[in-house]
């Protein structure tokens, strides 16, 4: 890549919804883009898994965002009709029983029954009167806004699942973002005390857009438009190298092939004769989505021993898919279901039936069940002939479905899918960034993984397009503040008309 008279040439590392975004909004200006992809697929997170014509959707993707340019970009790249409207329907399974979500007062109240749902409304106003002195950490944060019975109940087994770690040891970070007042205390205290003030209880959506061959018909759609309009998008080549020069910031990139090897992508492409060949590319500018972490090392010259030691520091927690054909009627209408108990280890079972007729086949629905785990850890390197065998036991175990009924499974391997917030992260966070700024000002983190913080896709997009105006628009926005209200995305409350929605609906440590 090289500088065509006054258009800047750009790199994009990553080909998922922010790196596709950051592309599709520079090809609009006509600007040089170069996107490098090491898998064989499109979409990141974001993609649509596929085995045998049966089609997953890794973590869940609802469409629907309070972000309008978000909204506009998503009907440019797709035409309206390649959209379902879907209906929103997800359940809590917790002590043998399915509560509803959002949640009702005559569900709650006959499955906790009334003296639990007393004790839990005491609970709450004991921590009104007496909130826990450390609200630093995610347990008491939850605790003081929520009582002990109702985060022992519907927050601790859950947010320890999807975490690893005692959630008196997560930062209060993670409620900034995910939690806000819609929970089961507001059911339970709405079905027991007089019903004054209604018009102030918020509610979740109870539809949103969905393509109707999952979120990776919208990146594989966009990838296609990139090329369409003059943009390079090359796949199988995993950036490796990103070369810097003090007073220049980032001159280019070295990049390996990797046969398609990656996310979920099973082995190599044995058709490829050039697996493991370096690859330079030039630019004036670097749109990184890689992981932020993996982007300090991947610098050279390498930066002081502080920046590197800062990306040491951050983790990342890991997911797989464990796909299972079942008849449709071993289905349910949720398109989800958070699994609460502690006796089996599956966090939350999609059913992509719900999400759309077009994921699976005629007479047949496929369930997926999500794990939780850290790449190398038992689960992690199981077969898939085991995990399969495990998902259908535990699914009999949940009372959801026979494990006799499961004709097929699949597995779907996702790395680094969350930023994990520990204590120093953003102590970590600061450091790389105020490194990069003074050293390459031209080099620009975007996205979830390649910002360290647990964007939606919207934002995630939005962080991508606030980047692209400021390369090539002259902006000084700061992308380090989108998404940084304390707003769940998904609520939606009687006084106000502009909905907010969580556009992705990954594992999230809240009741639901």
């Amino acid at each position: 890549m090289t500088t065509d008279g006054n258009r800047t040439s750009v790199a994009v590392i990553g080909a998922g919804p922010a790196g596709l975004t950051a592309a599709y909004e520079l090809v609009r200006r006509q600007v040089p883009v170069t996107v490098l992809e090491g898998d064989s697929m499109v979409g990141g997170i974001s993609r649509t898994a596929e085995r045998e014509g049966w089609r997953f959707d890794i973590g869940g993707h609802r469409f629907f965002t309070k972000v309008p340019e978000v909204e506009a970009l998503w009907h440019e790249i797709l035409p309206d009709e390649d959209f379902l409207l879907r209906p929103r329907m997800s359940r809590i399974f917790y002590d043998g029983k399915l509560y509803d979500y959002p949640l009702k007062a005559g569900n709650a109240l006959g499955n906790l029954g009334p003296v639990e749902a007393v004790r839990c409304v005491a609970s709450y106003l004991w921590a009104r009167i007496r909130p826990p002195k450390n609200q630093d950490t995610l347990e008491g944060w939850i605790v003081a806004r929520f009582g002990k019975r109702l985060y022992q109940h519907f927050f601790k087994t859950y947010n320890e699942k999807l975490w690893g770690v005692p959630v008196d040891q997560l930062p209060a970070d993670f409620a900034a973002q995910r939690i806000k007042n819609l929970s089961l205390t507001g059911a339970v205290i709405n079905a027991l005390t007089p019903k004054r003030n209604q018009k102030d209880i918020t509610s979740l959506i109870e539809e949103f857009q969905y393509p109707k061959y999952g979120p990776g018909m919208m990146w594989e759609t966009a990838a296609r438009k990139v090329q369409e309009r003059g943009g390079t998008l090359v796949m199988e080549e995993k950036v490796r190298t990103v070369h810097w020069e003090p007073g220049r910031g980032v001159t280019g990139l070295t990049t390996e092939v990797t046969g398609g090897y990656g996310s979920g992508a099973g082995a190599p492409d044995a058709t490829r004769t050039d697996i493991g060949a370096e690859k330079h590319y030039e630019a004036d500018h670097v749109i990184s989505s890689m992981p932020f972490s993996s982007l300090v090392h991947a610098l050279d010259p390498k930066p002081p021993a502080e920046v590197l030691a800062a990306a040491d520091g951050l983790k990342y927690r890991d997911f797989l898919t464990v796909a299972l054909v079942l008849p449709v009627e071993a289905g349910f209408p949720d398109n989800w279901i958070y699994i609460h108990s502690p006796d089996v280890q599956v966090g939350r079972i999609q059913n992509f039936g719900s999400w759309s007729p077009y994921l699976v086949k005629d007479g047949r629905t496929c369930l997926g069940l999500e794990f939780f785990v850290n790449v190398g850890d038992d689960t992690w390197n199981r077969s898939d002939e085991d995990l399969i065998a495990q998902g259908a036991r535990e699914l009999e175990q949940l009372g959801l479905a026979k494990a006799a009924d499961v004709e097929r499974g699949f597995v779907v391997r996702m790395p680094k899918a969350y930023p994990f917030y520990d204590a120093g992260y953003k102590d970590n966070v600061e450091v790389i960034r105020r490194w990069m700024e003074t050293n390459t000002p031209n080099l620009h983190p975007v996205g979830r993984n390649g910002m360290f913080r647990y964007n939606n896709q919207d934002h995630s997009m939005m962080t991508a397009m606030l980047t692209v105006q400021n390369i090539a628009d002259g902006t000084k926005h700061d992308i380090w503040d989108v998404n940084v209200e304390e707003d769940y995305h998904e609520e939606v409350s009687s006084k106000r008309s502009d909905a907010t929605a969580d556009d992705h609906g990954s594992p999230r440590p809240t009741a639901a």
